[in-house]
């Protein structure tokens, strides 16, 4: 598996759909989770907010949320949630999802989420953009 590396941010970005319900409730979460201790969260359909991270495409945002590690890897979906909150105390325990099998069930669940995410929870756009977006 090929690792994508951007622009070292210095600290940890977490990139989520600010168009999504369920992201925006998620990334909620993650921020009290996190105590806001070294780690941005980051509405990827803001302007501008992709342009720090060549490489980090909308489409990949599109598909899964994204964790921009400060030193400029970036990895996705299920395993961003682990890595985001691995350093937090409670957060080590997630490192299960690194027993096989269980990672490829989690990443799997978190695809199906991802994929249909829309359908389940409705989107939240205020500008009225999901018109447009989402035809």
């Amino acid at each position: 598996m090929t690792v994508l590396m951007t622009t070292p941010p210095g600290h940890d970005v977490i990139l989520y759909d600010g168009h999504c319900r369920i992201c925006v409730g998620a990334s909620k979460e993650l921020k009290r989770l996190l105590g806001g201790h070294g780690t941005e969260l980051r509405n990827f359909r803001e302007e501008g907010a992709l342009a720090a991270f060549p490489g980090v495409s909308p489409e990949r945002c599109e598909a899964a949320m994204q964790l921009v590690q400060a030193d400029g890897r970036v990895v996705e979906g299920a395993e961003a949630i682990v890595r985001g909150l691995g350093r937090r105390v409670l957060g080590k325990v997630l490192y299960i999802y690194y027993v096989p099998g269980l990672r490829q069930l989690a990443d799997a669940m978190y695809g199906m989420v991802a994929r249909y995410r829309f359908r389940i929870a409705g989107r939240n756009c205020p500008d009225g953009a999901c018109a447009v977006h989402f035809k």
